[in-house]
């Protein structure tokens, strides 16, 4: 089984609060088992933590992470990091080289400046394209094509709301009460 948490470097409480917290929701819907955040931000923790509850599955948030010391223990464990990044190799290139790996990927997501250590930590640098984008957008794209396509149709367990598919209009089927 295929085990991924996504790493999220530079978030700025007073800028970032949404746009971190997207980073969380995609991360969990697309398939990642938890998000490590540097910053200490226990808004977004609770924003995460309340949708899990809600809509359930096992998803994490752990904030205030220290970034080199979190992708030293990954690989000592013997994972893989993935740094997504318009400056990196284009994912159609090395998707099928990052599949075959040990199952075990970290993939970061930066804000600002990403340090050039970064970098060298990763097993890849990888563009969703070389053009300026938005991280949500890099991860999104980036989980996708991991998966196939395979976790657009994944049920989560525990989960007190299920969307019901629809045509036209909006159903939330209740299965737990809240």
């Amino acid at each position: 089984m295929l085990r991924i948490v996504v790493l999220r470097l530079g978030h700025r409480p007073e800028r970032d609060k949404r746009v971190t917290t997207h980073v969380g929701l995609v991360a969990r819907a697309l398939g990642a088992e938890g998000m490590l955040l540097t910053t200490e931000d226990r808004s977004v923790e609770r924003s995460i933590t309340e949708v899990t509850k809600r809509w359930g599955g096992d998803f994490y948030i752990q904030t205030g992470v220290k970034w080199r010391e979190a992708i030293a223990r990954w690989k000592q464990g013997g994972g893989k990091v993935c740094h997504l990044t318009m400056y990196g190799q284009n994912i159609l290139d090395v998707i099928d080289e990052v599949r075959r790996t040990s199952g075990c990927i970290m993939a970061i997501v930066g804000a600002e400046k990403v340090p050039s250590g970064v970098y060298e930590l990763a097993d890849w640098n990888i563009a969703v394209g070389n053009q300026p984008h938005s991280e949500i957008a890099a991860l999104a794209i980036f989980l996708d094509y991991l998966h196939q396509g395979k976790e657009l149709r994944a049920k989560f367990r525990n989960a007190r709301l299920e969307i019901v598919p629809q045509r036209v209009g909006k159903e939330v089927r209740v299965l737990k009460n809240e």
